[in-house]
């Protein structure tokens, strides 16, 4: 059993500590909007595909198949309000603006990678878990 100091700050805990501790848990806890906004279908699709790379809206749609432009553009918003990415616009005719990952992004962005590169590389095995269920 792992004992913790109770004069350390909620903050200086690892995550998963947290969430054993109950902060994240909280219905008044501000990490649970942007986690929201971190792992959703699209926010973590964006995320990635953004990986070392600035690309604009249509790019973006495109490359994230099944976005609509109202998801996609409260996705990014969302995003970059988080301080997870830039928007950068051009004043040129017709309109030029260009996404890309923050440093913080960069971040985030690692550790969602990280999640979509598990359930790949499981994801044989979830679907016989799922295959199993279905047959019972």
């Amino acid at each position: 059993m792992k004992i913790i100091d109770n004069n350390i700050s909620p903050s200086d805990l690892p995550f998963s500590e947290q969430v054993r501790r109950g902060e994240l848990m909280s219905k008044d806890c501000p990490s649970r909007e942007i986690l929201r906004h971190v792992t959703s279908r699209w926010g973590v699709l964006v995320l990635i595909a953004l990986s070392n790379q600035t690309l604009r809206f249509s790019e973006l749609r495109r490359k994230i198949g099944g976005v609509s432009e109202k998801m996609l553009a409260q996705t990014l918003q969302a995003l970059e309000e988080d301080g997870f990415i830039d928007r950068i616009s051009y004043p040129v005719v017709p309109p030029h603006v260009e996404y890309n990952l923050t440093p913080l992004g960069v971040e985030v962005q690692q550790q969602v990678e990280g999640l979509a590169d598990w359930l790949e590389d499981n994801l044989h095995r979830i679907m016989q878990q799922r295959q199993q269920r279905c047959e019972k």
